[in-house]
């Protein structure tokens, strides 16, 4: 690197990310190109030596390779500007009272159980608790390797149907969650924020009683007077955290909003694409009369749904990115 390189510390690590993202991208595909070479090198000894035993290892070799190189081939649908960063990750409560709110915490949970399963950081930045149970809204932060350009594939709407635990006729259900996944801010640069559009209150942070309800008001809430976009942080202990916090949330819900304005002027140009807008259900989740899961936009089903909604998500998010490039 050329002196003077780190003079500009936010720049720098920036290209040092990106450097590091690459060098991991590559040395994937270095391992695939031996694991191929080691595949050739005993497919040959075989045919020479007219030994089959070694088909049981040739048949796992390819397995893995085929799952290595669908990994790639997954990794080049990666080509967003803001792709391979972090995400913050928006849960609201639709309409139906206690029982929406109750879907919006089992999917709050499901991601941070993919989130756990995939090896990423999560962080609970902010929730409103539902007044019987549940949530009505909450925002987390995933921290790890192209988070945004994974979940940027579940923004929409979730559907939930079954059997409702919180209705005395045990009636069947409907209900409905909105994700909002954005990326992370990286720098003041990219959303730049007047002080004069915006109105910042401290609030207490609510909590379940006793100790963990704080006494002094640390929580934050921000408001964006142009847009009348608001946001809060009330995990963190000082005011100074929680207001960082906030306005990191309040720029990534800018630039999300700047983006989704350009996504509509190239929808006049290149003709119209998916939406994932609340009214729009990208997926339902059917627990009665049978059980399915279904994402409506790519048409892949899951006949699991206590599966998928511990996390494992990852076959939803490849199908829907891989159609979403065709």
């Amino acid at each position: 690197m050329s002196d003077g390189f780190w003079n500009d510390s936010t720049k720098a690590q920036k290209i040092s990310k990106e450097l590091g993202y690459y060098e991991s991208q590559l040395n994937d595909i270095n391992s695939v190109i031996s694991s191929l070479q080691s595949l050739k090198e005993l497919v040959i000894l075989s045919i020479d030596e007219n030994d089959d035993s070694f088909e049981e290892e040739i048949l796992n070799s390819i397995d893995l390779l085929e799952k290595d190189i669908g990994n790639l081939e997954l990794k080049t649908l990666f080509d967003g500007k803001y792709d391979i960063r972090n995400a913050i990750i928006s849960i609201h409560a639709g309409a139906g009272g206690v029982e929406s709110q109750d879907w919006a915490s089992m999917i709050m949970r499901m991601y941070l159980r993919w989130a756990e399963k995939m090896n990423m950081t999560s962080k609970i930045l902010e929730i409103s608790k539902g007044d019987e149970a549940g949530i009505k809204s909450t925002t987390i932060h995933i921290k790890g390797n192209n988070v945004y350009g994974l979940l940027k594939s579940e923004r929409g709407v979730h559907r939930l149907v079954r059997l409702s635990p919180y209705d005395s006729d045990n009636a069947r259900h409907t209900s409905f969650v909105l994700v909002e996944t954005l990326p992370e801010i990286e720098s003041d640069v990219e959303i730049e924020l007047k002080s004069d559009d915006l109105n910042i209150e401290a609030f207490k942070a609510g909590g379940a009683g006793g100790q963990s309800v704080q006494k002094n008001s640390t929580a934050i809430r921000i408001t964006h007077i142009p847009t009348g976009i608001k946001v809060s942080c009330q995990n963190e202990r000082s005011q100074a955290q929680n207001k960082e916090i906030a306005m990191r949330i309040l720029q990534s819900r800018l630039l999300s909003l700047e983006l989704k304005k350009r996504e509509e002027n190239e929808k006049k140009i290149r003709g119209p694409h998916i939406s994932a807008e609340w009214g729009n259900q990208i997926r339902s989740y059917v627990l009665h009369p049978y059980k399915m899961v279904k994402d409506h936009r790519s048409d892949y089903e899951s006949s699991d749904p206590d599966k998928i909604l511990d996390g494992d998500i990852n076959e939803f998010i490849d199908n829907y990115l891989r159609i979403s490039k065709n």
